[in-house]
């Protein structure tokens, strides 16, 4: 009988304080832009992937939208494919609440394997973790 996958979503897997926003904000070093979404990350040395939520009630009115985002995004973290460690950062944009799921999960997608090839191509330069 196989284990499941881990499905929580611990502490140690989010960015819980203004620290770790700042040093993603701060030395971002792979960013992925679409109209309504946008991702920055960070390599954090190994310790897997930890995930900050953006999502501003300016931009994505209704709670239960903000919710069904955070879900989403929080999904597709936890399966993961790639072996990178990184800190991610999911900035809302205006339009993002009104795609149906299959769309948001495609475009959360798209967006992650463009962080995971700019970090891969920082990881060849340079092998040494900050």
């Amino acid at each position: 009988m196989s284990h499941p996958i881990d499905a929580t979503f611990g502490k140690a897997k989010r960015l819980l304080n203004a620290h770790d926003y700042s040093r993603v904000f701060n030395a971002t070093e792979a960013k992925a832009f679409h109209n309504n979404l946008l991702l920055l990350a960070r390599r954090n040395g190994g310790s897997g992937h930890r995930l900050g939520l953006v999502i501003a009630k300016k931009n994505i009115r209704l709670a239960v939208q903000r919710n069904r985002i955070k879900r989403i995004s929080r999904e597709f973290v936890r399966k993961d494919p790639h072996g990178i460690s990184m800190d991610v950062i999911v900035l809302a944009r205006r339009g993002l609440d009104q795609l149906d799921n299959a769309e948001m999960a495609s475009l959360f997608e798209r967006q992650w394997n463009k962080l995971a090839r700019q970090i891969s191509k920082i990881d060849q330069k340079s092998p040494q973790s900050p």
